[in-house]
């Protein structure tokens, strides 16, 4: 089905073939083929539309893939989360700000007003959303695919992971300052500062986990 999607040239949105139509080009049972696009359909690969038919999904293109299998945090799980972001992020935003992409620059600014409004109303849960948009945008703004998703794979699919960190680490304004900090640096172009600020923000963040997670 992968190799149809390729070699057709379908772009995510396109309609691909009906389940039966598939089910005679392979020669198989319909309940078959539904199994396969099930399993397709876990990685994002195709779109399955009650009534409609199958499409050709958003991750159909993508290297690196979230497990969406991803079991409960624990407390070294958000240990070993931060120590990873801590290593491949702060050279991202480096390369960010070298190639600063317009959308993705746009997008950063809007996820800083979004969660300054969050932080006003109380709503955590969408804050720790938001504040891992921020992350994937700035990813983004390095012009590298690749980057992007391998940071989009330890932010999406740590998804309770980010809101725990938010619950534990507590000073959601000084966030939001040290967000906002990397931003100008990239928006500037200033690759050896928005390294510095995000290498500095991560560190600050897997210190204030270690000291609460030894310290409760």
């Amino acid at each position: 089905m992968l190799s149809l999607i390729a070699d057709r040239k379908l772009s995510v949105g396109d309609q691909f073939e009906s389940v039966r139509s598939l089910a005679e080009r392979f020669k198989v049972a319909v309940p078959t083929v539904r199994e396969a696009l099930r399993r397709l359909e876990a990685t994002g690969a195709v779109e399955l539309r009650h009534g409609s038919g199958v499409y050709v999904g958003p991750n159909v293109g993508r290297l690196v893939l979230a497990n969406p299998l991803a079991l409960a945090p624990s407390a070294d799980r958000l240990v070993e989360l931060l120590q990873a972001r801590a290593l491949i992020e702060p050279p991202v935003a480096a390369l960010a700000a070298a190639t600063r992409g317009a959308a993705a620059l746009e997008q950063m600014e809007q996820d800083l007003s979004t969660a300054a409004e969050l932080i006003a109303s109380g709503d955590h849960a969408r804050l720790a959303e938001v504040n891992m948009d921020f992350h994937r945008s700035l990813a983004q703004a390095s012009g590298n695919a690749t980057l992007a998703e391998v940071v989009e794979s330890v932010t999406v699919v740590n998804a309770r992971e980010q809101l725990e960190i938010l619950h534990i680490h507590g000073d959601r304004q000084a966030d939001l300052d040290e967000h906002r900090a990397i931003y100008d640096a990239v928006r500037s172009g200033d690759s050896d500062l928005a390294e510095l600020l995000t290498r500095e923000h991560l560190d600050g963040v897997l210190a204030v986990i270690n000291q609460r997670l030894q310290h409760p």
